[in-house]
Parts: C-alpha cells; structure tokens; sequence
C-alpha cells in the first residue's frame, strides 16, 4: 500500500495542503484524537479545522479499506494466472471502490450461468468470433456456425449454437468496465425514479400519497424524497423503479462495440448486447445505483441529524439554578421533582391537576409549598402528553399567588430511555421511571449537555427516518458530534458524570469510570497532574485530555482554562517578563495588549497556538455556549382545531431538515416551515437560517386536521 498515494488523493479530494494531510494522517495512526488534533496541534495541520480533520479520518479510512481490497482482488486474479501488468497497474490505480469492483468483475468467481454453460459446450470460439467481427456477410454463416454443433452436449442446431454464443457475449459486455461505466453514468444523467402505490394503498390516503404517481429526475431528486420511497416501499405503500431511454441506452452500448456493420455476425451483435442490457446491465446497475442514490441521501440525513443533535447538545444552560422538573400527564397525573442548584435530586411528588383525577387545589398547594420551600427558579415541563394543559395550570398558580418562577418547554425526547436504563437505576434505584424521567427534564434544562450525553445520541429526537439510514454509520457521526460539543465546552474535572468525562478527548468510558472513583475516593482534583494517579491513566492520555477539563479553584489558575498545560511555561514566561505572577495576567485586558507575541514563538507553538492562548487569558474557562432564553406559547392556542389561518403566534425549532424546519406552537403537533418560507431571501440551506432550540415566530398558512400537518411562515425574517 502506497501511503503517499493515499495522502496524496486525500490532498486532492479535499483540496488541503499536502503537509497539513500528511502531518494529521500520522498524528490519527498514532492515536490522537480529531479534537486534539484541530484544538492544539493547530502548526502541525496548517490551522485545520474540526471538520477538516474528520474529513481527513474519513477519507483515511476509504482509501486503507480500498488498498484492503486491492490486494486480495489481486491475490484472487493472480490465482487465475491472469494478473498482466497492465491489469495490475489498473487495479493499483484506481481510487473508487465502485470502479474497482468493475474491473474486477470479469475475473469474480460465478456460479453457473448461461454464459457459462455455453462455455463448457465448447462455444467460445463461437462467441470470440461475433466479438472480433472479422467475418463479413460475403463468408457462409450456416457452415461455420455448423463447426461448433455438439449434438452430445445439446448443441444440435445452428439456432442453440448462436443463442449460446450470445449468452457468452452478453455476459463479457455486461462484464465490461468501460460498457459498465459508460451506461452508469447515462442512467445517472438521464434517468429518473418512479414510483407508485401499490394495490393493497391505491385507494387509501396515506403520507405518502404524492408519491403514488411520481417521477423525478436522479440528477435533481432531494435526499429527503428518496428516503420517503424507500421508507413507502418498506411499508408496503410504495413500488419504485429507475427508468430510462432503454432504445437509446442499448444503441449507446453497441455503438462502442460495434466495429463493421458488415460484419457476418453484426445482426447477432445487436442481440448480444440488447440481451446483456435486458439480462445483466439494467436490473444490475439499478439497484447499485438507487442504493448509491440512497446512501447519498443516508449521508444527508445523518448530516441534517448530527447538525441538529449538536444544536441541541450545545442549547444554552439554564446554569446553577434550583429546577422544578414536571412529567406531565393526564390519567397518571404529572410527576414532579425538584433538583438543586448542582443537578442533585432533592424532593419528589405526584399531583393530578386534570381530568379524570382533577385534584387541582391538592397540586395547587403541592406546588405552592416545593417552590416556596426550596426557592425554585425555573419550571421545567416536559413537551409530551398534557404539556401545554399543565403549563397553563402552572403558569396559572404561579399567577395566582404572584410567584416569579418561570415556566419553560424542555424535550423530553429520550427522557424514557435514559429513565429505564441501567444507569437511571444505579444513580436513583429507589425512584420510579417516571420520576426518572421527571428529574432528567429538570437536569436538561439545567444543563442540556451534561443530560443528554447520558442517552443514545439517536434517541435525542431531531432527526427524520433516522431508523431508516445506515445505522453504522449513523452511531459514528453521532458519536462524533456528541465528542466534538463536550470537547467545544470542556468539562469540570470535579463535577462532570462517568458519561460526560468518557466523551472528552483521549479518556473513554474505562478511564472515566476510574476517575470518578479516584474522585470519589481521594476528593476533589487540586491539580490536573494528579490525574496520572488514576488507575490506566497515562502520559498519552493526559496530553489528549487535559486542555478539555477545568479545575475551578485548583492550584494553578490555568487549570480552569483551555489552555493546554504543555503551554503553561509560556504563560508563566510572559507573565514574568510583565513582572507579575498568572494570576495577574489572567483577565488583565491592559498586561495582555502588551504581550508581543512574537518573542514567544517556538517550534512546536507558532502564532496560531498563541493566538488561542491570548483569547483563552481574557476570558478563560468562559462557557461558550450562548445566554439562557425560553419561549412563551400562548394559552389560548392548545389543539389543531384552536389554529387558524393567518394566526401569529411564538415557537421552538424542534428539527431543521434539507427541506425545513419543524416548529413547536403549542398544540401536541409540530407545523413545518418549509424552505421557501423560512425568509423573504433566498435560502438554500435551512441550517444557515434557523437552528434546533431557536426560538420563532411563526404565521399559520394552512392547516389539515385529518393527516394533522400544519403549515408555517417565518415572521420577521
């Protein structure tokens, strides 16, 4: 395997400098982490970003699995004893797995087919003599047709003599790289997807009715659209196929093999081709191609999905705050907890404010007394069943008895996963599920992150068809997201969960585990050295961890920053050279503006680190997460048969899609923004416009009760 090949395309493919790829390929095979790398290695990459750096991985691991796959084709073609050199170099060279396997395909063991048995009845010949076309009508076909009859075998007629020589030439053309390639490519450009309903939904009015009839081009067909065929199709709902100029396609392919139109055998030459579209060419490079198509449209939607994840991840925190949480309900009645400033369970209840129960003076004074005797700040209300009918109990109480707690909407998406999990049970094993739940709405108001790392990422909620895609590569980007936030925020050494600890760069959740219990054991971290005293903690994983964890009130003042501790004695220096001590020089605007950074450069930090280091000293341990804000839904608006067209009213994004946005207003079902109504400008990305949390208002353009959709406009956009 060729490593400067691979580095190389990977410069190419991603047009980024050719030392930048190489220097971040050798620091992932010597297992450092993306967030390491793009946060502190910033001279090394030439400033990549994140997402250059996860790219790089990426396509890293396209090209080592298609080296992989090189040698054992190979290995298979030498077996054959029919590796030349010019094939060699051909598989050597080729840079796409799609192309690879055409090459290959010639040469793949097959089972039995027509072409093959025709073969063993001894009709190559035959079918070499069709494909070189040196035989001219002039010559007498029946006679040399009649030299390879083999009446033992079954051949007994000229007719099976021909028909099995162009099953033989059929299966070569349809084994071609270059036909296979071409009519690719073709299909791709001129073809479309079709797709209707199948008998059994004809005549039944599903979410899928605009597709009963439908046919769109593959080269403009959204992602979102192939995802609804393919999810109709699952269904039952839906039948699809890709169709094309099959005439034009079939005189396509024979305009590249035919070489004499005078050629004895040019009639059986159309027939062997035709039949190699017919027999192999289409039905094959369909399905490749819609799955191709799919797996785009996969990527997509994994993408629009981590997007909105890490919008959420990333929602501001409601910060050190004491948290009422509510799980509403109607016939269960709605649990309540109360969660103290540091996220720690204090107090539970259960009230019944709506019907069938309707105890609403008991829930009333149940309220009264938790807010009242713990000093709740916020109100956070799960956004399930009875959410808006609770918030306006609620909201009615707190009115009623002049109390300043604020209400606020918080999803509950996943809140039942983490309340059923074995981690629920070991953090709260004498509370009930539900309380669970109840305590996780409160803690992801008061931290949002710190929650959800705590559930699959795929549960958090903000995606479509995410049950649908490719589920590995699904869980990698997730993965990935949740790593790329926890690390964008860092995480409190002394205070950070067994979860949160093992997404932070380098750790993992064995070493995570181990710092929890040496913290819980030996007490607070005075200083981030103390680590390599963790059990498998090392030098290694210190220097990938350490610029992402904070000590508040630890030795050394730089340990609540994201300074990286190899970089401290350059701090220390230029706090010296200013005649103070760091502490001094920390949040010092005026020491700060007279560094001249110049003086401190040095190999392994250039003015890139430096530059970093100078912002984190202005304001260091800062949350760079933005300002808490809520939104107020209006208490007269609780159902879809409230709404009305034209109404104004305030909402929460829930989900940003390639096609919209989805928003919550209220009423139990959420209304989408379509693209073209996100603003009065042009928008060709959704996620450049509005984000998961944002709060917006909205206009009612059209409401249907029966497939409960509702349509919305931006306002003020």
């Amino acid at each position: 395997m060729s490593g400067k090949r691979i580095i190389d395309w990977i410069s190419s493919d991603l047009k980024l400098s050719e030392s930048g790829v190489r220097n971040t390929v050798v620091m992932l095979s010597d297992g450092d982490t993306v967030p390491f790398i793009s946060r502190y290695r910033k001279e090394k990459t030439g400033n990549f970003t994140e997402i250059n750096v996860r790219d790089v991985a990426d396509k890293l691991q396209y090209y080592v699995e298609l080296e992989t796959r090189k040698e054992s084709i190979i290995k298979s073609i030498e077996e054959q004893k029919k590796l030349i050199p010019e094939l060699r170099k051909q598989v050597e060279e080729c840079k796409e797995k799609t192309k690879l396997e055409d090459i290959y395909l010639p040469y793949k063991p097959k089972r039995q087919t027509k072409a093959t048995i025709a073969k063993a009845n001894g009709l190559e010949p035959l079918a070499i003599e069709i494909m070189e076309q040196k035989l001219l009508m002039k010559e007498n076909r029946e006679e040399i047709i009649r030299k390879y009859l083999n009446p033992e075998k079954g051949i007994d007629t000229v007719d099976k003599a021909i028909a099995g020589a162009i099953d033989i030439v059929a299966e070569q053309i349809s084994d071609n790289a270059a036909i296979r390639g071409m009519l690719r490519a073709f299909i791709i450009t001129n073809g479309s997807l079709r797709s209707k309903a199948t008998k059994a939904a004809e005549n039944l009015k599903t979410k899928y009715d605009m597709y009963y009839d439908y046919n769109e081009s593959l080269k403009t067909i959204p992602g979102h659209r192939l995802l609804a065929v393919r999810r109709g199709t699952k269904e039952q709902v839906l039948s699809w196929k890709i169709v094309t100029e099959d005439e034009q396609a079939v005189g396509l392919i024979f305009s590249k093999i035919a070489k004499n139109n005078k050629s004895l055998f040019y009639h059986e030459l159309y027939t062997a081709v035709k039949t190699a579209y017919d027999r192999h060419l289409y039905h094959s490079l369909q399905v490749e191609i819609f799955l191709a198509k799919m797996d785009d449209a996969d990527k997509d939607a994994i993408n629009v999905f981590a997007t909105n994840a890490k919008n959420l991840l990333l929602a501001s925190p409601a910060g050190h705050k004491v948290i009422m949480g509510i799980d509403p309900g109607f016939r269960t009645g709605c649990k309540v907890v109360v969660i103290d400033a540091n996220g720690n369970f204090k107090e539970y209840h259960a009230i019944f404010p709506h019907e069938p129960a309707l105890k609403i003076k008991e829930a009333e004074d149940i309220l009264i007394d938790l807010i009242e005797e713990y000093y709740v700040e916020l109100i956070a209300i799960g956004n399930g069943t009875a959410s808006k009918e609770t918030s306006i109990f609620v909201n009615a109480v707190l009115k009623k008895h002049n109390l300043k707690s604020k209400v606020v909407i918080v999803s509950e998406a996943g809140a039942s996963v983490y309340s059923a999990s074995p981690l629920a049970s070991q953090e709260f094993p004498d509370l009930d599920v539900t309380v669970r739940g109840a305590i996780s709405i409160a803690r992801r108001l008061q931290d949002p992150l710190a929650e959800l790392v705590k559930i699959d990422p795929k549960s958090i909620g903000v995606g479509q068809y995410q049950y649908d895609v490719n589920q590995i590569q699904l869980k990698k980007q997730l993965d990935a997201t949740v790593e790329s936030a926890v690390n964008y925020v860092g995480a409190n050494l002394n205070s950070a969960s067994t979860e949160l600890l093992s997404y932070i760069s380098g750790i993992g959740r064995m070493v995570a585990k181990n710092i929890v219990q040496y913290r819980a054991k030996n007490g607070s971290f005075k200083d981030k050295k103390e680590l390599l005293n963790v059990p498998l903690f090392g030098e290694k994983t210190f220097t990938q961890c350490a610029g992402f964890l904070r000590i508040a009130g630890g030795l050394n003042p730089l340990d609540n920053s994201a300074v990286h501790p190899e970089s401290y004695p350059i701090i220390e220096k230029m706090a010296s050279d200013l005649s103070v001590d760091v502490s001094g020089l920390i949040g010092n605007d005026e020491l700060i503006r007279k560094i001249e950074l110049k003086k401190y450069i040095m190999p392994e930090t250039g003015l890139l680190t430096l530059t970093d280091i100078i912002q984190e000293l202005k304001k260091p341990g800062v949350d760079p997460r933005n300002n808490f804000s809520t939104t107020q839904f209006n208490d007269e608006i609780n159902t879809l048969d409230d709404l009305k067209e034209n109404m104004i009213l305030d909402g929460t994004v829930t989900n940003v899609t390639n096609f919209g946005a989805f928003v919550d207003i209220g009423v139990h079902q959420d209304g989408l923004v379509h693209i073209s109504k996100l603003s009065s400008k042009f928008v060709t990305n959704p996620h450049e416009i509005v984000s998961v949390g944002e709060s917006l208002k909205v206009k009612v353009l059209k409401v249907d009760t029966e497939l409960k959709r509702i349509s919305l406009e931006v306002i003020g956009r």
